[in-house]
């Protein structure tokens, strides 16, 4: 990881005034899908982009939110009763039986390797209630995560519904709410998984449809999707040393070879910097602030070679006041520390005051301590 040095000029409000470079560039790539985007995980910055703001049909990539919604109901572990209206579901499926009791776990499972259908229904009716139900939820989400343009209609994608779209860009901010998730990333990047079907003798083998992760190597998960007329869709992930990295393709006959297209030019146009360090802000003047100011996460940042010294930062602080409470166990916000781009802020960060013992308090409690076990020890034995 590179870092960027960083000039501090400290009184209440300090800024570092430095050139302003565009905060959006496109890497260079071209794809064969009408709608692309490509973004970096941890900031959500906007690699390349193309017609990423249409809305369009999205397919099967739909189940990134049907499962995410399931995983977040609680309810991984027990078992759902699949109902006839789930196994008659169109489309891919996994094979459910009217009847049969599975763990949601495994429906959600079946859900993103296999893409199944009817996975889809029975999911939606055990969390939501109802497809109906699910749906509404699902919206919610939608909104909650700032998915702007979208609308969801149904839980697996297929064309039984008109008011069902999304875009490429709410797509990404979708994957990228759900790979925060420990469980979902597994499910989204296992190649093999097998289910228990304890109503049979044999259990459930699944590959997952997701091709790109045998065929590029740096792909940690994804969803496929294809319908009539959707045409085909894909969301992916891809790593590659500390730099995560979202692709999404709507409408893309060459998928693959676009996803991949996208990864290597973001990876080898960009590299991860950080813009501001964790730890104690130096060149702090004022009495009441000085030595105390600290922030407790850095500020990383994907940046091209030319914008490796091109930020703006500025500490925001409070007016100090005259004594902090000392006995305060936990460390008081007194401020905040903004990363600008091109005039725009890409982040911020709390600036904490550290409330510390008065000199040598908690070394003449030690030694107090001890000195009263010896004496207590002497005068029992």
């Amino acid at each position: 990881m590179r870092m960027i040095s960083k000039l501090v000029i400290f009184s209440l409000i300090v800024s570092i005034f430095i050139a302003t470079i565009p905060q959006k560039v496109d890497a260079s790539v071209s794809v064969s899908a009408a709608s692309a985007v490509l973004i970096e995980q941890k900031s959500g910055r906007i690699l390349y982009e193309k017609d990423a703001y249409t809305k369009r049909r999205i397919a099967s990539i739909t189940k990134i939110m049907t499962a995410k919604l399931a995983i977040e109901s609680g309810k991984m572990n027990q078992y759902v009763k699949v109902s006839e209206q789930a196994t008659r579901a169109e489309g891919s499926s996994v094979y459910l039986k009217p009847g049969e009791k599975i763990k949601l776990k495994d429906l959600v499972y079946g859900l993103m390797l296999r893409s199944g259908n009817d996975t889809a229904v029975a999911i939606a009716e055990y969390v939501g209630g109802s497809v109906e139900g699910f749906a509404y939820l699902m919206n919610l989400k939608a909104k909650e995560i700032g998915m702007l343009n979208t609308h969801f209609s149904n839980p697996h994608g297929l064309d039984d519904h008109e008011n069902h779209y999304s875009t490429a860009y709410d797509m990404a901010v979708l994957m990228r709410y759900a790979m925060q998730d420990k469980t979902f990333k597994k499910i989204s990047g296992t190649k093999v998984y097998r289910a228990a079907n304890p109503t049979e003798d044999w259990d459930r083998v699944w590959k997952n449809k997701n091709r790109l992760l045998t065929k590029y190597k740096y792909t940690t998960g994804g969803k496929t999707g294809f319908t009539k007329r959707a045409k085909r869709t894909l969301v992916t992930t891809a790593t590659k040393g500390d730099m995560n990295l979202i692709a999404v393709t709507l409408n893309g006959p060459d998928d693959w070879n676009d996803h991949i297209s996208m990864y290597e030019s973001g990876f080898k146009e960009f590299d991860m910097a950080e813009v501001l360090s964790k730890g104690k802000i130096e060149g702090v003047k004022n009495k009441y602030y000085k030595n105390r100011l600290y922030v407790k996460k850095a500020i990383v940042y994907p940046v091209t070679t030319e914008e490796m010294d091109l930020f703006s930062i500025k500490y925001k602080l409070n007016k100090p006041i005259k004594k902090f409470d000392e006995d305060k166990k936990t460390d008081e916000v007194v401020g905040k520390a903004v990363v600008y781009l091109d005039g725009r802020v890409i982040k911020e960060t709390p600036i904490y005051y550290q409330n510390m013992p008065e000199p040598n308090k908690g070394l003449l409690n030690s030694v107090r301590k001890i000195f009263l076990t010896i004496i207590g020890v002497k005068s029992n034995g």
